[in-house]
């Protein structure tokens, strides 16, 4: 029985070693990426890749320039690379670096979230026009052809910069997917239903005919009145507060979230005018 505890013990223990050192792993990957370190990593597997070739097939030339280049790699990496490592060992003291990835994600969604309503406030106050369409998980690239290529990242200064009347991207619809502006001036099916308001215009009839066919949620500046409003699943909601859009976009873009109840989408084209 002793050996039997034993046994299990040892492999509970390298379990858990391996477990941690991929887990480590995992998290300086997710740090590096998009950074320049992270092609570095790559020309370092290259050169393991040629090295173990290198053994495999006996060439003693190509074992000795690849041993030298690991052996100085390192070196390399410290003083290239000081930057990077100072962020990691920064997160690490604050404990970031072994945080959970769904928090930093919606920090990331706050602040898309944050970046479109501040937008919207400033063109509803001016009375500019807007229509913004979110993509979610229906892809949308079928309108994004019709317009401008952005791709973009966004941030509310370009994203009203873009609606400022007189300017080439003005007329059409801006697209957004994920984190960016990938177009401008796009041309979104116009809605034939019967219910929606007479005094309503083509941009809202371009954003609940969006609705009708994605699963994108539209937002519409009105520049008569300065009025915000939403479209989804075929559904308009009218003049919304900025907390009512606020959480609008956070529970149809979290994906983390359930699906906001249906029943706060109703259909006020005919109540409100």
């Amino acid at each position: 029985m002793l050996d039997g505890d034993f046994s299990i013990l040892n492999l509970l223990r390298i379990v858990v070693d391996i477990g941690l050192v991929w887990y480590v792993l995992y998290k300086l990957i997710m740090l590096i990426r998009g950074t320049k370190a992270i092609q570095l990593l790559k020309g370092i597997l290259i050169v393991l890749a040629v090295r173990m070739i290198s053994i495999l097939f006996d060439l003693p030339t190509v074992q000795w320039i690849t041993k030298q280049a690991l052996a100085w790699g390192f070196l390399v990496i410290i003083i290239l690379f000081q930057p990077e490592l100072r962020r990691a060992l920064e997160q690490l003291g604050r404990g970031n670096l072994f945080s959970r990835g769904s928090t930093s994600q919606e920090e990331i969604l706050d602040k898309k979230i944050q970046n479109i309503i501040q937008s919207c406030n400033y063109m509803a106050k001016r009375r500019i026009g807007a229509l913004i369409t979110i993509e979610r998980e229906t892809g949308i690239g079928e309108y994004v052809e019709t317009g401008i290529p952005i791709n973009g990242k966004l941030t509310h200064q370009l994203l009203t910069n873009i609606f400022t009347p007189n300017t080439p991207l003005h007329d059409g619809a801006v697209i957004i997917k994920e984190n960016e502006i990938v177009a401008a001036a796009c041309y979104l099916p116009l809605s034939e239903s019967p219910f929606i308001s007479k005094e309503l215009g083509t941009r809202h009839r371009a954003a609940m005919g969006i609705s009708e066919v994605t699963d994108a949620v539209t937002i519409v500046v009105s520049e008569e009145t300065g009025g915000i409003s939403v479209t989804k699943n075929g559904e308009l909601h009218r003049d919304i507060s900025e907390d009512e859009l606020r959480r609008t976009l956070h529970d149809n873009l979290s994906l983390n979230l359930k699906s906001p109840d249906k029943k706060t989408w109703k259909r006020k084209g005919n109540n409100n005018g």
